[in-house]
């Protein structure tokens, strides 16, 4: 159902109908009145971002990721196909590109994280020419495997911004598929794997970084760290990392082929607000998840400042403690949910091989299974290929796991 009304009230508001905005969405409307709630979203289609890695490593169509978005909007939700111009909290609103307008008594922020594709010079527009690829939107996926499978020599950059990112283990995933390609045809000792990232490890976690730095030692891939892809002349196939700690120093890299994770941020509309912090993103509390300076509004998923991996395990953490609250604060009551930081990243490291990394904010390992984890594994991999999916589009996003 979509609001006719140019300004309708409700009493909950969730800004963003993806993996966060519909968890939560689907557990309220099995507590609260039909119509009492509301989506904000301009997005016709849905996507289960995580298969995307393995589209970009020639394995599944991006089109099995896909649905259609009015499938998902849970019932007595309505939907509000729009999307927004300004958060505005001091009023109890939300304006919209159209020129209308929101009211709420509560609001959900969970509006997903943005791709900057124009902070770096030279990308935007050329994904899928000059040997660039990027696994990190629908429009861009289909063109990491034939990159992959035309690069028989030269160097293959993987990089990794100085930002947070969706899923922080994908650029490495798509690595080590591609790795594994260039062996398995026989071109491996012609193509120089590297890793160039602005951050300054591999993985957050020491065990899993660990395991991973060993990993990518023993296949001859090299990393460097603390260096941010700032540009690319894609005519001449030459890639300009700036240095973290001393940004006015360039080294320039050649490549045949590169795959370019870009520099990621909470949407304009949240950094512009009242709601956010520093860094721009929706301020909130690391464990109950409501606002720092509104106590109506709460905030969850990528573009929150909550301080763990973006991902959608997080998420479905996230969001039934963040219902709970809503629901609480609707009471009355004062909210008493608490997140613990758990996310998860499933670091795909070969065809057929999956190391599951769960932790919580402290870097605690959160592990499911009673076995270590951080070993490549089959069953791992056939998890994320075959179960995860499903548990994602039967159960999470129907608000029963």
């Amino acid at each position: 159902m979509s609001a006719s009304n140019n300004s309708p009230h409700f009493r909950v508001l969730i800004v963003g109908g993806g993996a966060a905005g519909i968890s939560v969405a689907a557990r309220l409307a099995k507590k609260l009145p039909a119509n009492s709630i509301a989506i904000v979203d301009p997005s016709t289609k849905h996507h289960y971002q995580p298969l995307w890695t393995l589209v970009g490593g020639g394995v599944g169509t991006r089109e099995e990721t896909e649905r259609e978005e009015a499938s998902l909007i849970p019932a007595g939700v309505t939907w509000v196909h729009d999307a927004v111009e300004a958060l505005e909290p001091d009023d109890d609103r939300v304006r919209l590109k159209s020129g209308g307008q929101v009211g709420y008594d509560f609001m959900v922020v969970c509006p997903g994280i943005q791709l900057d594709w124009h902070k770096v010079e030279g990308l935007a527009g050329n994904v899928g020419k000059h040997g660039i690829c990027s696994n990190y939107s629908y429009d861009t996926v289909q063109h990491t495997w034939p990159t992959i499978q035309a690069t028989k020599s030269g160097t293959a950059l993987f990089t990794h911004p100085n930002t947070p990112i969706k899923c922080g283990g994908a650029p490495q995933k798509i690595m080590y598929l591609a790795e594994s390609t260039f062996r398995r045809r026989g071109v491996r000792q012609d193509v120089d794997v590297q890793f160039v990232s602005g951050m300054p490890e591999s993985f957050t976690v020491p065990h899993y970084a660990r395991v991973l730095d060993n990993l990518m030692l023993q296949r001859g891939i090299t990393a460097s760290y603390k260096l941010d892809l700032v540009a690319l002349r894609p005519e001449e196939r030459v890639a300009v990392f700036a240095n973290v700690d001393k940004p006015e120093e360039r080294v320039e890299k050649s490549y045949s082929m590169i795959h370019v994770t870009p520099p990621m941020s909470a949407p304009d509309f949240v950094k512009q607000s009242p709601l956010a912090n520093a860094g721009g993103w929706c301020d909130v509390d690391k464990g109950t998840m409501r606002s720092a300076k509104y106590p109506n509004v709460f905030g969850l998923g990528d573009a929150s400042s909550l301080p763990t991996s973006k991902t959608g395990a997080a998420i479905r953490k996230q969001a039934p403690a963040c219902a709970s609250n809503v629901l609480a604060v609707i009471a009355g009551k004062e909210p008493t949910a608490i997140y613990d930081g758990y996310t998860s990243c499933p670091l795909v490291t070969d065809y057929g091989k999956l190391i599951l990394a769960e932790f919580d904010y402290d870097k605690n390992r959160k592990e499911t299974f009673p076995f270590d984890q951080s070993k490549e594994r089959w069953s791992m991999y056939m998890l994320k290929k075959h179960l995860l999916p499903k548990l994602y589009w039967h159960g999470m996003l129907k608000g029963r796991a």
